[in-house]
């Protein structure tokens, strides 16, 4: 199973640059959790230290906020987009193109 994960430009030096990463998981906890096995530098802008998203994490299921589905529990399947957005105050539009 392969869940696109979108990364905003803001951590993308996290990643190496990358925009997009690759990762399994059923759910978007495991997601979450193989993209910070993957590049360990973004869980403590994604995770609190109980493994809780930051609340100024957004995390987008195929458009939908998590908040308003299962949160972490979401299920996920092949084929979907999965984008983080941290809240910014005060930052340029142009930091949220993800594209």
């Amino acid at each position: 199973m392969s869940i696109s994960v979108r990364i905003p430009p803001v951590l993308r030096t996290q990643t190496g640059g990358a925009k997009l990463v690759s990762v399994d998981g059923a759910s978007l906890g495991a997601v979450l959790t193989a993209l910070t096995a993957a590049h360990p530098d973004l869980r403590e802008q994604i995770f609190e230290a109980d493994g809780t998203l930051r609340r100024w994490v957004n995390v987008y299921v195929d458009g939908a906020d998590v908040r308003h589905l299962a949160g972490l529990e979401t299920p996920t399947q092949d084929g979907i987009e999965v984008v983080i957005l941290p809240a910014m105050a005060g930052g340029a539009p142009s930091l949220f193109r993800l594209r």
